[in-house]
């Protein structure tokens, strides 16, 4: 779980490994279980690469920082999806009402309904690892 006192910051140092990365961020929002990050994906990185980057780098430095994060790990999954640019600012909106939105839906029913309106097949077994 990620504490409420550092949200702000863990998306600040998500940033930064971002840029790092040559990846333009242009939203991170930390919710008490999950992130969403939109960001534009650098020409000469993989999906996978960056999401790796973000994972280890960002829990190591909540690890690192103080405060009770001493048991922080990401699952070992994610969900990557592609938007397109007309669509940014849709998104933007959607990612920064989450902690209100998850307040009616859970990210656990979301994602699924996600899953299924975009015929995307998955097996739920892994989805929660």
């Amino acid at each position: 779980m990620i504490p409420k006192t550092r949200r702000d910051e863990l998306s600040s140092y998500i940033v930064g490994i971002l840029k790092k990365h040559d990846c333009t961020p242009l939203l991170v929002n930390c919710l008490e279980d999950h992130v969403h990050i939109l960001f534009s994906l650098s020409r000469t990185k993989t999906i996978a690469k960056v999401v790796s980057e973000v994972k280890t780098g960002s829990a190591k430095w909540m690890k690192s920082n103080g405060g009770d994060c001493s048991y922080f790990q990401w699952q070992n999954g994610y969900g990557a999806f592609s938007v397109s640019r007309s669509n940014a600012d849709k998104v933007k909106d959607y990612i920064a009402n989450q902690e209100e939105h998850h307040k009616k839906v859970s990210f656990q029913e979301e994602l699924k309904k996600f899953l299924d309106r975009h015929q995307i097949e998955y097996d739920e077994r892994y989805l929660w690892d």
